[in-house]
């Protein structure tokens, strides 16, 4: 069965679209149908593919036939690896699901028909605390959320979590990972450890704070694609498996 996997974060710059970018390039390469969905706006996903950030009319605000949508998605220069393309139109997502009859449910009613046509579909997600999230807390059946280890970064994801259970979501579908982590930092290491013990379903790969990761805009490719043997390219294939293992085999998807 499809899994629609939210890289989702309410924080901005913790790693979200590379992350996203990654995996997807991941999930492609082992032979799976993949789809990428860039819900940001700022069109960061669609840019490291090449596709220009931009979908048809009759798609923006993702209220629309499923025609529609399946005409945006564009094939990438990778075999199994296609991407629904961002959209400036994607600002005003909250507003126009807000309108609409089951407004937390709007996301899902768009990717249901998707799931037929792909085994992974990832939403790389832009940083809000709102309707919008909880669109993507309903479509998702799994959350991956980068978290740096710092207090602040921490202290946002523990309000991320009361604003999950006080609208009622699953947080039992969420995992975690250390993002842009500074093993060299008394502080990043303090906080990891702290993160480890307090919460569940912290994934134990961490992606280190690297400029290869930095690179990805330069090239404007998946690190494995450009750098398949750095450090950073093999940080992600280990997360990835490790995801897999703990989140998606044998967890009724």
């Amino acid at each position: 069965m499809t899994a629609v996997i939210a890289i989702y974060s309410h924080k901005g710059g913790v790693g979200k679209t590379t992350t996203a970018v990654n995996l997807a390039y991941l999930a492609a390469q082992n032979g799976h149908n993949t789809l990428l969905c860039d819900l940001d706006p700022q069109g960061a996903s669609s840019f490291y593919f090449r596709i220009k950030p931009k979908v048809v009319k009759d798609a923006r605000h993702l209220n629309t036939t499923h025609n529609a949508i399946a005409r945006s998605i564009k094939g990438t220069d990778y075999d199994h690896l296609d991407l629904l393309p961002a959209d400036l139109s994607y600002r005003s997502l909250e507003l126009a699901f807000s309108d609409k009859k089951q407004p937390t449910k709007r996301l899902s009613r768009v990717l249901r028909p998707l799931r037929q046509e792909y085994a992974y579909i990832f939403l790389d997600c832009p940083p809000t605390l709102n309707l919008l999230a909880e669109n993507i807390f309903t479509a998702a059946d799994r959350l991956l959320i980068p978290l740096i280890p710092t207090t602040l970064a921490v202290n946002a994801y523990a309000q991320m979590l009361a604003f999950m259970k006080k609208k009622g979501h699953d947080t039992q579908a969420l995992y975690t990972f250390l993002s842009m982590v500074d093993a060299r930092r008394k502080l990043h290491r303090e906080v990891a450890t702290a993160v480890y013990q307090q919460y569940p379903r912290v994934l134990y790969t961490p992606i280190p704070a690297l400029s290869q990761i930095e690179q990805m805009g330069r090239h404007r490719q998946p690190l494995p694609a450009f750098a398949p043997r750095s450090t950073a390219a093999k940080a992600y294939q280990a997360l990835w498996t490790e995801f897999q293992h703990k989140a998606l085999v044998n967890r009724n998807l």
